[in-house]
């Protein structure tokens, strides 16, 4: 806390404050700690009022009374306004969409560069005044407040130290009565010391003060150095193009270059400055860091500081303006590679990446799996990071081993390796190569994704992942993901990741709102077309609408299997003719007969196949691939928690629901409202005649009084359910 306390009063200048202020500086000493010879010393600077022995007798008088409290803050605030500009902690800081993770801007090579020396102007020729004016006329309107000192004092070390001096005159007045004085400059700026020189601030005042808070506009920044050859400093400004609006010889030991910034604010004023800073000693130019404040003081042009002059160098070069340098600067240092000539590498064509999921996507690539809800898109993740893992297939696509990273934003972290269990079985592979698989757990801990991907890229380096599995992205979006703009500069971080590991990035989407059929697979992805536009592959899964016949042509499928399971465990497969292996009527009658003792148990554990078959939905996935040719559609079967090809075909000519014409949807929904009705009336039929009528003959009177509908209609339906009518009753079938 000292040594910061103390790096603080280095930048209060006592001689600028008024009485109170000195004060509290005394207090907020002795609050935080401080001895009276602290502020002493400090005091001894303002040489003018300093007196021995007053900050002693003064400290004592101070009380800290109940609201009479003077903190170090009060220090904190004074440094503040004159400059002080505090440390920023590296790991607080957070990637932009414009920030490169590179931090090189070298734009010249400050050893080669070419001096260029200035020349004093010769005496006969120079004109103080004209210098002055010009001065105020390129960085001034005629209704700014100009602030300048001309009177200074001596500290300690035998420096010449400026007071507060004027801060009243606008620029026009200043330029009106510099034309009238006939070339005595004092007697309009007042007169100087000789010794000393003199002193002018660059950015216009408000009249009641000259400090930070005193600035009306923040024009311009002032790059000075103080340990360099002066033709090379004048060297490095110019090659650096910086965008100088005025730059004058101090009549020391540097060039003062004022810069134009034009922030908006005093926030943006500290960050212009930060980076023009940065960019300077990036390039050799040793910047005197205490110049930050836009309320500092430059050297006065037209003035002599000893055997020297403080003159104009130059008005106006470099760039035109900050924004035009800035994009300059950025150009430079774009990190793009240099155009190459194709004649130069045809005869050595550069390797292509090898292939992570053959036919689909290659190493270092980005994919996108894109659907709606209920698709089972994390499942498939996991199954494909499982299928890289064990360098196994994916669906029916073989896959590259080696080690993944999925970054797990949804589920709890017992809930996701859980999940990466039941799909491990239910692939019925052995988890030989386990340690291929990193789960980062981010679930209610998730960034925006331009925080994440450098604290990404920190964690992963040197893993030598083959890919970045991230489910799902809705948790990690910046901006509105119906802008194109700012979605680009989203997936632009999925480069980065690429870029910086050499690895693939593999990552879900969820679907727009509202029928999905009829669109194109890359169109169907929520949000702006930036997303299925950007991965190198999006594969799409649209749902598919399952008929009852398929749907009970699996459920026969399933129990078929499921019996034939139980009869081999007793080797008793040999008995069952083939035709009857496909019926689910004969296999369990076949279970019934040759298992008797098993018979009960095989029913319950039936009851779990028919739910599991009901519960399976049907997918098709449509690729939209770079780099490879374009896949025919795949038909899936999802069947909690994985997805299994369809190689029996049958879901090849569904068409999606959303795809057909209205007219078809109109006519598929009268067929399935009748055939439910027929279905319906047929149950309450086979109802009355089994269980209501004791099994006695029913007669049509008796299913009108039932139904309350007269004779024609339920003659109809007693037809439609497979019955027929004799003497006025109800036959049934094979009767």
């Amino acid at each position: 806390m000292e040594s910061n306390i103390k790096e603080l009063l280095k930048y209060i200048d006592p001689s600028t404050l008024n009485y109170q202020e000195w004060v509290n500086v005394g207090m907020a000493l002795k609050h935080e700690g401080f001895s009276a010879w602290d502020w002493e010393e400090w005091s001894q600077k303002d040489s003018a009022r300093y007196h021995p022995g007053e900050c002693g007798s003064k400290w004592e008088s101070f009380k800290e009374e109940s609201g009479n409290i003077v903190t170090g803050g009060t220090i904190y605030q004074m440094a503040y306004d004159r400059g002080y500009v505090p440390p920023i902690r590296q790991e607080t800081i957070a990637l932009g969409w414009d920030d490169e993770i590179s931090d090189d801007y070298v734009v010249v090579d400050s050893n080669n560069v070419e001096v260029l020396p200035i020349e004093q102007p010769d005496g006969r020729k120079w004109k103080p005044v004209n210098e002055l004016i010009k001065y105020l006329e390129t960085l001034f309107n005629d209704e700014d407040i100009v602030g300048f000192v001309t009177k200074s004092w001596v500290n300690e070390d035998g420096k010449h130290v400026p007071t507060q001096g004027s801060y009243k005159k606008t620029a026009g007045q200043l330029i009106s009565e510099l034309r009238g004085c006939k070339g005595d400059l004092g007697v309009v700026m007042g007169d100087y010391d000789q010794e000393a020189g003199a002193w002018i601030r660059f950015n216009p005042l408000d009249g009641n003060g000259c400090k930070n808070s005193n600035v009306t506009e923040f024009r311009y920044a002032l790059v000075e150095c103080d340990d360099m050859d002066l033709a090379k400093q004048n060297a490095l400004i110019r090659e650096l193009e910086l965008p100088v609006a005025c730059l004058v010889y101090s009549g020391g030991k540097s060039i003062h270059a004022i810069v134009k910034v034009d922030a908006a604010d005093n926030k943006e004023y500290r960050k212009r400055v930060d980076y023009l800073y940065k960019i300077c000693k990036k390039n050799g130019l040793i910047i005197d860091e205490q110049n930050k404040n836009p309320s500092r003081l430059s050297r006065m042009p037209g003035i002599k500081r000893g055997d020297n002059k403080q003159f104009l160098i130059d008005t106006n070069i470099g760039k035109s303006s900050w924004n035009e340098w800035e994009e300059w600067i950025e150009s430079v240092n774009d990190d793009l590679p240099d155009p190459e000539n194709l004649a130069d590498v045809w005869n050595e064509m550069p390797s292509l990446s090898p292939e992570l999921i053959k036919g689909v996507l290659r190493c270092g690539h980005k994919m996108l799996i894109s659907g709606p809800s209920k698709a089972g898109k994390s499942f498939a993740l996991i199954e494909l990071t499982i299928a890289l893992a064990e360098g196994s297939k994916w669906l029916e696509w073989d896959c590259k081993q080696g080690r993944v990273m999925y970054v797990n934003l949804e589920l709890d972290r017992a809930s996701c390796l859980h999940r990466f269990d039941d799909v491990y079985k239910a692939m019925h592979l052995q988890p030989n190569h386990i340690n291929n698989i990193d789960i980062w757990n981010l679930r209610g801990k998730s960034v925006p994704m331009d925080q994440l991907a450098p604290k990404l890229i920190r964690r992963a380096a040197k893993k030598n992942y083959i890919a970045i599995i991230i489910d799902p992205i809705y948790k990690v979006i910046t901006g509105d993901e119906n802008s194109a703009d700012q979605m680009a500069k989203f997936c632009n971080q999925f480069d980065k990741v690429c870029t910086e590991l050499g690895c693939a990035v593999i990552y879900c989407h969820h679907h727009s709102k509202g029928a999905q059929g009829g669109k194109r697979s890359m169109d169907r992805a929520s949000g702006s077309g930036v997303f299925a536009r950007d991965p190198d592959a999006l594969l799409d899964l649209i749902e598919l609408e399952v008929s009852d016949a398929i749907k009970e042509q699996e459920e026969n499928k399933a129990v078929c299997k499921f019996c034939m399971e139980w009869i081999r465990r007793y080797n008793l497969q040999n008995q069952i003719p083939i035709d009857d292996q496909f019926s689910q009527v004969k296999m369990l009658e076949w279970c019934r007969d040759l298992l008797k003792p098993q018979y009960k148990q095989i029913t319950e554990e039936l009851k779990d196949v028919r739910a599991k078959t009901k519960a399976r939905t049907a997918w098709r996935i449509e690729g939209t691939l770079r780099e490879f040719k374009r896949f025919e559609p795949v038909n899936l079967w999802f069947d909690y928690p994985v997805h299994h090809w369809d190689h029996t075909g049958v879901l090849k000519d569904i068409n999606p629901e959303e795809a057909k014409p209205l007219w078809k949807k109109a006519s598929d929904s009268a067929k399935k409202k009748a055939q439910k009705s027929r279905n319906d009336k047929k149950i309450a039929i086979d109802n009355f005649i089994d269980l209501e009528n004791y099994g006695d003959p029913v007669m049509i009177k008796d299913l009108m009084a039932k139904f309350d509908k007269p004779d024609s209609t339920i003659r109809s339906w007693v037809k439609q359910a497979g019955y027929s009518v004799k003497n006025g009753y109800v036959i049934r079938p094979g009767d």
